[in-house]
């Protein structure tokens, strides 16, 4: 009887949370980025610091889900995401990925569906704070490296999807072609979920049996030199690609 009260509460909880992720992204589009452009004039200065809202708001925003019992979560190595121009590749198993890796990383920045630039709850968020539309097409890239450059620390997915539990990802080499074309070494984050929700095709009342578990781990960075010497950028950019695909499956099973 207890299980079955606390995942009925879990559904409650889940449905609350996404109704007030909503209601921020309003919030922030009609309140806080109009005053944010009344005090700060400055386009590099005014983009950091809607950044900085966005963040302070999914921070927030899993703290209170975590506060209502809908998950637990722990950041291991947090310290290596306190830098500037760093690309960090993650694997994408849930919905609230991206919204994790926003709250915890300083001025980031990310690749985003172009649909999402419509949405009334999230293109408020997605234009002040200048992030990247996946439908840029072979501009895509060159938008990647000068985010790095200007200092954005840059979130890519490169499986571009969710993966379902139990499925391999297949890593795009989008996110290879800029650390290969800009130079840039690359963080590796792995994330996990136990027991699996928000997984592609849940929907979100379908909360999990216990309380999920989150567990973020930041590795080591991995530098391009190794990959592009001797090597055509299509070339290192594939190994690269390799490489992480071979690191995030390594990781998934070491854990699972």
């Amino acid at each position: 009887m207890s299980s079955s009260i606390g995942r009925f509460w879990r559904v409650l909880a889940t449905g609350f949370s996404f109704a007030l992720f909503g209601v921020g992204g309003v919030v922030l589009r009609v309140l806080v980025f109009p005053l944010l452009a009344l005090c700060v004039h400055e386009p590099a200065a005014h983009q950091r610091a809607a950044r900085g809202a966005v963040s302070m708001s999914f921070r927030a925003f899993v703290g209170v889900m975590r506060l209502l019992g809908v998950l637990r979560y722990e950041v291991r190595g947090l310290d290596k995401l306190d830098r500037k121009g760093q690309l960090i590749l993650a694997n994408h198993p849930t919905l609230i990925d991206t919204v994790f890796l926003i709250a915890f990383v300083p001025n980031a920045d990310c690749i985003v569906k172009g649909a999402l630039s419509t949405n009334p709850f999230m293109r408020g968020p997605i234009r002040a704070a200048g992030y990247i539309r996946n439908d840029r097409g072979p501009d895509l890239v060159g938008d990647g490296i000068a985010s790095l450059r200007a200092g954005g620390n840059l979130i890519i997915f490169p499986e571009g999807t969710r993966t379902p539990p139990g499925s391999t990802a297949t890593l795009k080499r989008g996110a290879a072609n800029i650390a290969v074309r800009g130079l840039r070494a690359v963080t590796p984050v792995v994330i996990r979920c136990n027991p699996p929700t928000l997984g592609k095709g849940d929907r979100w009342w379908h909360v999990p049996p216990h309380q999920a578990h989150f567990r973020i781990d930041v590795l080591d960075d991995i530098a391009v030199d190794d990959f592009v010497r001797d090597a055509s950028e299509v070339v290192a950019a594939r190994r690269l690609t390799d490489c992480l695909q071979q690191l995030f499956m390594k990781e998934s099973q070491h854990h699972a």
